[in-house]
């Protein structure tokens, strides 16, 4: 049990970075398609802005969803990679599957979430060392955590890695239709959580299981709080451009 309080912190940090890089990624949608309409006036012109900068995000979301549909039998098809208008909601692309009821359709619906974690984290540790800007954050040592993360950009070809862990992660995130059979199967896994423990069933599988992915999901936090702060910069860019580029208000 002294193990599982230790490993409570790092979930929790998991779903902190992964809230708040949900909230990054729908200002950054946001924010680019203001300054598209800005410049252009067009709001179909903003529509292709969004799509054409999350582009390689999309193709590897979209085919998340389409490799575990096929592996799950659920014969996916209609693969489409192009921004359509769904309700209040824009889609940057879809696949046609069958469903195959609320656990195989979840496991699809949180394919791209599952992918693109790992593709970030992969890259993350591997390119940019993001352990040593994460460790000295949490160390409180400011000055190193940030001369971590401008460090980071001076790796071969740092630009072209951070374009494309900024495009996976803004683009992995769960869209309301991906979403829709996840959350009764959530509730569902709490309940036999609860259940499992309030019988007296052993402990130590689970015990076992939550410590063998802790590593991987101290990981994913990891690269998120990069992304995170990687998303913030562009923010700001994003921020100044639209405020250039507005249109100045009409004079009576």
């Amino acid at each position: 049990m002294p193990d599982l309080i230790s490993a409570l912190p790092i979930f929790l940090a998991f779903v902190l970075t992964l809230i708040l890089l949900s909230w990054c990624s729908r200002q950054i949608s946001e924010h680019i398609q203001l300054l598209a309409v800005h410049i252009t006036g067009s709001t179909n012109a903003a529509t292709v802005a969004i799509f054409l900068v999350l582009l390689p995000g999309v193709i590897i979301h979209e085919g998340a969803h389409w490799l575990t549909a096929y592996f799950l039998g659920l014969k996916p098809s209609k693969f489409r990679v192009w921004p359509k208008k769904q309700g209040k909601f824009l889609g940057l692309g879809s696949i046609s599957i069958r469903s195959g009821g609320l656990l195989k359709d979840s496991l699809v619906g949180l394919a791209p979430l599952i992918l693109g974690s790992i593709l970030v984290a992969l890259i993350s540790h591997r390119v940019f060392n993001v352990q040593a800007m994460s460790g000295a954050l949490m160390e409180g040592q400011w000055r190193n955590g940030v001369e971590a993360f401008l460090s980071a950009f001076r790796q071969p070809d740092g630009a072209l890695w951070a374009y494309l862990l900024f495009t996976i992660s803004n683009a992995m995130m769960p869209s309301p239709s991906d979403r829709e059979p996840v959350t009764p199967v959530a509730q569902y896994a709490l309940l036999a959580g609860l259940a499992y423990l309030l019988i007296g069933l052993p402990v130590r599988p689970l015990q076992a299981f939550i410590l063998w992915l802790t590593p991987f999901v101290q990981s994913v936090s990891s690269a998120f709080l990069f992304i995170i702060l990687l998303d913030l910069i562009v923010l700001l860019i994003l921020f100044v451009l639209s405020e250039i580029f507005a249109p100045a208000p009409s004079s009576r």
